[in-house]
């Protein structure tokens, strides 16, 4: 409720809030406004917002698949010398570098779930599944059974069913 002030009289008179549906979120869709917030201070997903979204998936699917290559290259090592693996670990570039880039897509994450609504963002993270079972595939030539696709396409229907239900 917001309080306004008559011009006859300074006492505050209190107007009723706008009602909105109970269904009114799935409304917010992807918007070129420069202001993600709507006129009642919803947020919506916006351009930059969206391009933000896919880099934090991007970017952890990217970390995971070099977090398991570095991982890869530390077992072999800590086998072949008789090493802790965990030290082995620490000091493989590999894990390393996915590690940083799995931060990186934390903070990129941080920022999207300030701008757009979890109940929108979330769901993305579905393409990181499709983007892992690719990469293991072609990258890390990891055996990929039909299932694992068929179930892969799945979530592939699903996101673009939740997206679609987002824009209208």
């Amino acid at each position: 409720m917001s309080k306004t002030f008559s011009t006859a009289s300074s006492t505050p008179q209190t107007e009723p809030a706008p009602q909105t549906e109970p269904t009114a979120w799935a409304s917010e869709v992807l918007h070129d406004d420069p202001d993600p917030r709507k006129s009642d201070g919803r947020r919506t997903l916006t351009l930059p917002s969206l391009v933000l979204l896919l880099f934090a998936v991007f970017s952890s699917a990217a970390g995971q698949i070099m977090l398991k290559h570095g991982m890869r290259v530390a077992a072999r090592t800590a086998d072949h010398t008789g090493g802790s693996l965990a030290i082995r670990a620490a000091t493989t570039p590999w894990v390393v570098l996915g590690l940083a880039v799995f931060g990186v897509s934390a903070v990129a994450w941080m920022s999207t779930l300030a701008q757009v609504p979890l109940s929108i963002a979330y769901p993305f993270n579905a393409l990181g599944y499709l983007l892992i079972v690719l990469a293991s595939s072609t990258v890390l030539h990891e055996h990929t059974s039909v299932w694992t696709w068929a179930g892969s396409l799945l979530v592939v229907v699903g996101l673009v069913t939740v997206f679609a239900g987002q824009s209208g």
